[in-house]
């Protein structure tokens, strides 16, 4: 059971753009016709499903691909500014030193994450990107990658900040990793049970070790058992 490829979701795991987007979405709110998030509401969102959220803002749901499209686009004048979470280039650059595949799946326009990755001197670490997904359509992406890569379920880990990641990864039976530095909080994550629950990058490396000596604890037991 050999972990072999990483996926991120970008914005809020890889890309600090939690305040961006809000700026955008309010800046938009009365184009679209939803309430605009103030500021004494944004810690009580950390704790809303994408859908709860959706429900909250009274958005028609007619119209959000239309407003996913011009969130994509006005981010796209921001990307200069955007900053990666907080050692999270290390945290990739290590996880690449030791032998692993490194992708992002994304609902994010593909051009904004590939700006994004050469302007922090990141891209040369991930080896695909699959961008523009659905709100609630990553699980299909996974499966995609699963397919075109040949890889078994238990060969891939996703690591997302919102609990439809988590979904999506449970829904692909994949392994999920929650990080509460994103756009939910750690208890809206916890809820959905994934298979860790992390509060920074340096934890990442730290469950990526311990499940490769437990590996290798399990083929030293066999190889006992076998002689």
């Amino acid at each position: 059971m050999t972990l072999k490829v990483i996926v991120f979701d970008f914005d809020g795991t890889l890309a600090d753009t939690y305040d961006a987007f809000i700026e955008i979405a309010n800046s938009l709110s009365e184009e679209f016709g939803y309430k605009p998030v103030k500021e004494q509401e944004q810690e009580q969102l950390k704790n809303l499903s994408a859908k709860d959220l959706i429900k909250q803002s009274e958005i028609s749901v007619f119209k959000i691909p239309f407003v996913l499209k011009r969130l994509k686009s006005e981010l796209t004048h921001k990307i200069q500014e955007l900053k990666p979470i907080k050692d999270i280039p290390y945290c990739v650059k290590q996880l690449k030193s030791q032998g692993y595949s490194l992708g992002i799946i994304t609902s994010n326009a593909e051009e904004n994450v590939v700006s994004f990755l050469k302007n922090h001197q990141l891209e040369q670490f991930f080896e695909f990107i699959y961008a523009g997904t659905t709100l609630f359509g990553k699980h299909k992406i996974i499966k995609k990658l699963l397919k075109e890569k040949q890889l078994l379920p238990h060969e891939v880990m996703y690591i997302g900040d919102e609990t439809r990641d988590i979904h999506s990864a449970k829904k692909s039976r994949v392994q999920c990793v929650g990080v509460t530095w994103g756009f939910n909080s750690s208890q809206a994550l916890a809820k959905q049970e994934p298979d860790f629950l992390i509060n920074n990058p340096y934890e990442l490396i730290t469950i990526l070790d311990n499940c490769q000596y437990d590996m290798m604890d399990e083929q030293s037991k066999v190889t006992s058992l076998t002689i």
